[in-house]
């Protein structure tokens, strides 16, 4: 039996605990203009199924062991699909072909549905499961179609070289490229050495401005929200590489980090990236799950400048790239982190950048554009908490070469309107560093200047009108509004509004009793309770002012208080009063049984360890 690759083990698990799901299909949607020759294309994916293997090959399991069976050329059938419809069914037909689950175990990686509008007009829908390729392998698919297309509309098959090897080749060598952890000298051990050590102490989650809180089975919904950077800001970006002696990759990951921090994700902020993982030459033109993932933690603290963080970015990024080989997959075994399905291991932030490089079909006697966005293909998958993804692009915002991708934010954690403000912040960032770099973390601005403005003056305009009442006169119209409803709870006990006001009525009157009146003061010893919520409102029905009196406080200090205050009675309990000043055994107290003025007085302690009163 042909072992799975690394990579495609940890997406064969996936999808035994998920069931068949879109979400690590890699569709493309083209838009065909011109005589397409319907069974020339036909033949055309035939072909390319024949000559890469991977795309015909099924993950079934024996004794739960999963394996490759590479299925016969015969066994496939027919790879491409035709069917006819009018321009406004094509969105829908679009989202179902690209929103389909593939049984890794049954079907074939690769699906084809050709849509025909009209005679000259056609629409490509491709989907490739990521267990049989990646975004380089789009590269090798479409140069294979292409050649193979030419070739069959002239009758003849594709004259092609054959693969030096093929998907499942490189299976078997990557085991014994790795060789295993035991040995100490074998690839794995050295480098899983490396990453135990690089990753020791990373965040295990993120703390991101999310609107909701993370839900135990993700939906994998997500957001998509496009980004343009302007060719002016693009051209100081490169600049800045350049002199810092990094990557324009590198620069867009310091800037994301800055954003993160600046957000309140802290001062280490992992990041995963893809690598291409195609080390051997024999492999550049072969389609297949070759991609590794490399956890990148960009540490901002110490508040530097951005060209001082570029140091820091290039030289962790530098000693991750010489321990690439390890699979992320592996990894992630090997270094156990607290594991949760909820969320994506070691890292919830996904960064790429790539170069300007738009691999397309190049059909004779057509002209292809791709359609493919967000609303036709129902929305993109969401495969991390947020995902950045940037391209060189010509054309762009301000003419000449500029920066186009998108910001994927999970529709679990976050409303589009964050995802939104994400991606402007990002954009703001880039341009702050791009025309400073050695501004420093903290003082890299976020927030535009209509944000700064309503939190600054916005959201501290908290004044509001305010009747000219006393506060019992507030309670007793609560009261009458909801007189159910539950005011006050500790514990197991609730009290509604009515029963409060009755009770601190009751009180109230036996303070009114005791002389208590407007202006004077009434000393309340009680622990938290509802009782003391009961005997505060009581001292104000009856006109007076409270002082709150902790029986925990020293005995020096409650006697201070008592002293200061001369309250005319004091509110307490049984099993209180052995606190009380001495004198006060003897005077007036009023036990709690279950039967603009002066509102409160408060003692603060000085400087000198006095006391001294606040009204």
């Amino acid at each position: 039996m042909i072992p799975l690759s690394f990579a495609q083990r940890r997406l064969w698990f996936l999808a035994q605990l998920e069931g068949p799901s879109p979400i690590y299909n890699l569709p493309v949607v083209l838009r065909l203009h011109g005589d397409l020759d319907v069974e020339a294309l036909r033949l055309a994916f035939g072909d390319v199924v024949v000559r890469h293997e991977v795309l015909r090959t099924v993950l079934p399991a024996r004794d739960g062991e999963p394996f490759q069976r590479v299925l016969a050329p015969a066994e496939v059938g027919e790879v491409l699909r035709v069917t006819h419809a009018a321009e406004e069914q094509v969105a829908s037909l679009v989202a179902a072909e690209t929103g389909y689950g593939l049984d890794l175990t049954t079907e074939i990686p690769l699906r084809a549905l050709l849509i025909a509008t009209e005679p000259d007009v056609h629409v490509l829908v491709v989907v490739l499961h990521h267990v049989a390729g990646d975004g380089w392998s789009m590269g090798p698919l479409a140069r294979d179609i292409s050649r193979a297309y030419g070739a069959r509309c002239e009758g003849r098959e594709p004259g092609w070289e054959p693969l030096p090897v093929q998907y499942a080749d490189y299976t078997l060598w990557q085991r014994e490229l790795l060789g295993g952890e035991e040995d100490p000298e074998s690839v794995l051990a050295r480098q899983v050495a490396y990453w135990r050590e690089e990753l020791a102490g990373a965040p295990r989650e993120l703390a991101l401005p999310v609107d909701h809180p993370r839900p135990t089975t993700p939906s994998h919904r997500g957001h998509t929200v496009a980004i343009d950077i302007s060719s002016d800001v693009h051209a100081e970006l490169a600049a800045l590489a350049r002199e810092q002696g990094v990557t324009l990759f590198m620069v867009v990951q310091a800037a994301l980090a800055v954003l993160l921090s600046r957000l309140g994700a802290g001062e280490d902020i992992p990041v995963g990236t893809a690598v291409a993982g195609r080390t051997d030459p024999a492999l550049r033109d072969l389609v297949g799950f070759f991609v590794n993932t490399l956890v990148l933690r960009t540490d901002v603290s110490g508040d530097p400048t951005f060209a001082s963080l570029l140091g820091r970015v290039r030289e962790t990024n530098l000693a991750a790239l010489e321990h690439q080989d390890v699979p992320f997959e592996r990894l992630v075994e090997l270094v156990a982190p607290d594991r949760s399905l909820s969320r994506h291991p070691l890292f919830q932030v996904m960064l790429s950048v790539q170069h300007q490089s738009q691999t397309t079909l190049q059909l004779p006697g057509l002209r292809a554009e791709g359609v493919l966005d967000a609303e036709a293909t129902g929305g993109l998958p969401s495969r991390f908490d947020l995902e950045v993804t940037l391209g060189e692009v010509s054309g762009g915002v301000g003419g000449g070469v500029g920066l186009r991708g998108a910001v994927i934010g999970s529709a679990d954690l976050f409303d589009v309107g964050t995802v939104e403000l994400v991606a402007e912040r990002l954009v703001r960032v880039l341009s702050v560093v791009a025309a400073d770099p050695l501004v420093r973390v903290s003082e890299v601005e976020v927030l535009s200047e209509g944000e700064l403005r309503r939190v600054v003056e916005g959201w501290n305009e908290t004044g509001v009108a305010v009747a000219d009442v006393s506060w019992p006169v507030l309670f007793g119209e609560q009261v009458a509004r909801r007189p159910d409803a539950v005011a006050v709870v500790w514990g197991d006990v609730e009290v509604t509004y009515a029963e409060l006001d009755e009770r601190a009525s009751r009180l109230a009157g036996v303070l009114v009793g005791c002389g208590v009146g407007a202006e004077s003061v009434v000393a309340v010893v009680l622990e938290r309770s509802v009782d003391l919520v009961v005997a505060l409102l009581a001292v104000w029905k009856a006109g007076g002012a409270y002082v709150p009196v902790d029986p925990s406080y020293p005995g020096e200090r409650i006697a201070f208080m008592f002293g200061d205050a001369n309250p005319v009675c004091v509110v307490t309990s049984g099993g209180l009063v052995g606190v009380l000043p001495g004198v006060w055994m003897c005077r007036w107290c009023v036990w709690m049984i279950r039967v603009c003025l002066r509102v409160r007085v408060v003692w603060c302690w000085g400087c000198r360890g006095r006391m001294w009163r606040r009204m």
